[in-house]
């Protein structure tokens, strides 16, 4: 079975409650909290560029990737997400 992840983002669903939510409040199980809210995208501007970044610099300063490997996973995974795919 393939990882579970945000569609948008990437993020694995690995704890519950991560989940975002549907305009009327029911968990969405395609996008995590961060991105989607109450049925809309939190950042609906937001450019996959802008994406691909913000997921590096995330990894580098929270998760301890080195800048190259952060970029280079993002830069492999963010594209083909569900959000960003038809971009």
């Amino acid at each position: 079975m393939k990882d579970k992840r945000c569609q948008s983002c990437g993020m694995r669903f690995e704890v519950e409650g991560f989940y975002g939510t549907n305009a009327d409040g029911s968990e969405n199980r395609e996008y995590c909290r961060f991105c989607f809210e109450k049925g809309s995208f939190t950042k609906p501007d937001l450019t996959l560029r802008e994406m691909i970044q913000a997921s590096v610099d995330h990894m580098s300063k929270k998760l301890n990737f080195t800048e190259e490997k952060a970029r280079e996973l993002s830069e492999k995974v963010i594209p083909e997400l569900k959000r960003w795919k038809s971009h």
